[in-house]
């Protein structure tokens, strides 16, 4: 009988659950009226919509009128960068850390067109922005600084309060894209200090094509998109509804049930590290000394293209990533390992990332795929490899069980 696949991308995007599905179905009697009308049909579309904006607002610790709904989190980043910058007259300095998502990095060149100054911070060896070097790169000019909360392909989470507290301290915004973290991470933009904050509904269980930007009052925004003023004039369009109730009910379960799920997934996630180091010779995880989400888990091999494992454990059944999932759906060098000093034309990282259903029959399966697929395009002989490697295994697991 044929074994079903294992899905471990969920950084790339995570299956609609059937609450947030049963919520848009439930909705389906308002989606032929526009929010903006201001007959009975149209208000009742509007309470809706004011509904679903209050409970994704609670969600984040945000308050209704800073919440924008936007296309998804790619949307979110740019209206950030660019919506702050081009509502500033005088000259104007960005900030960003190297291991941004590309709908950050790739608006700089927006920037630089508009007449802005970038500056793209460097990180450490995990992935960590150095406050120090973050104070220092702050200048009188300066508008906005963006440091993502977590990194989505390694998972590296960084000193966000810390960093927005030095920037308020210098008159400075300060954006992060929490587009990977929210599922994990309890999201608070008050004890946060953040200024703007960038969400998605698809990487937590909810429908693709609607994300947020929380805006703090009284932050400039210059809009992207022009027309009837929705979104209280920072972003025109008529509302998704349909997809902005899928997205309340499904930000608000996977707030309910974080305590739960994070240290059920982090357990499946160091088993999977501790079978892989075990297993296979000449495996790194990248960004192990950091503090990450306890979802991602980004390997390199020795001597192993990326692509050519991504294909292999594809042909295995199993799912994975080699970096951020882009359009043109190619592998491409890893500019956050880059950042992070690794050779990404030596050794690519794979991506594993786990969701809420993953099992730990799923990830002891892929620790017995994982072997074999390394050892053959290594061309090594498996056996000699797994001779040490189980009795490794053994105890690294047994080490687990006691600290659990």
């Amino acid at each position: 009988m044929k074994r079903q696949r294992i899905y471990l991308d969920h950084a790339a995007t995570t299956p609609l659950r059937a609450e947030a599905a049963q919520a848009i179905a439930s909705s389906a009697h308002l989606w032929n009226f526009n929010p903006s009308s201001l007959h009975a049909e149209g208000r009742g579309a509007r309470a809706a919509l004011d509904d679903a904006r209050d409970r994704v607002a609670a969600t984040v610790g945000a308050a209704r009128h800073d919440i924008v709904f936007t296309s998804g989190g790619t949307e979110a980043d740019n209206l950030a960068l660019l919506g702050v910058s081009r509502a500033t007259q005088r000259p104007r300095h960005v900030i960003v850390s190297a291991i941004e998502h590309s709908a950050v990095l790739t608006s700089l060149q927006q920037l630089r067109d508009d007449g802005t100054e970038v500056t793209v911070l460097p990180v450490d060896a995990d992935g960590r922005v150095d406050p120090q070097q973050f104070e220092a790169a702050l200048r009188p000019h300066t508008v906005l600084a963006s440091v993502m909360y977590a990194n989505n392909e390694v998972g590296t989470i960084q000193p966000v309060a810390a960093l927005a507290a030095t920037a308020r301290r210098h008159g400075v915004l300060f954006h992060t894209d929490a587009v990977a973290a929210m599922m994990w991470e309890p999201i608070d933009v008050e004890n946060l200090g953040v200024d703007l904050l960038s969400i998605s509904a698809h990487k937590l269980y909810g429908p693709r094509g609607i994300g947020a930007l929380y805006v703090r009052r009284g932050v400039p925004l210059a809009p992207l998109l022009f027309g009837g003023g929705q979104e209280s004039g920072r972003r025109s369009g008529t509302e998704n509804l349909a997809a902005i109730v899928g997205f309340a009910r499904a930000a608000e379960l996977a707030a309910r049930e974080r305590a739960q799920s994070v240290p059920r997934v982090r357990s499946l996630r160091d088993r999977l590290e501790a079978g892989m180091l075990s297993l296979v010779p000449g495996c790194v995880v990248n960004g192990a000394a950091a503090e990450r989400l306890p979802s991602i888990c980004n390997v390199s091999f020795r001597g192993v293209s990326a692509s050519e494992l991504l294909v292999a454990l594809d042909l295995e059944g199993v799912a994975v990533s080699a970096g951020s999932a882009c359009a043109t759906g190619a592998v491409k060098p890893s500019h956050v390992l880059a950042a992070m000093g690794q050779d990404a034309q030596q050794m690519g990282g794979i991506r594993f990332s786990l969701g809420t259903a993953t099992t730990a029959d799923e990830v002891d399966r892929v620790s017995e795929i994982l072997p074999r697929s390394v050892a053959g395009l290594r061309g090594e002989t498996l056996s000699a490899r797994l001779a040490g490697g189980l009795g490794r295994l053994k105890t690294n697991r047994a080490r687990l069980e006691a600290e659990a």
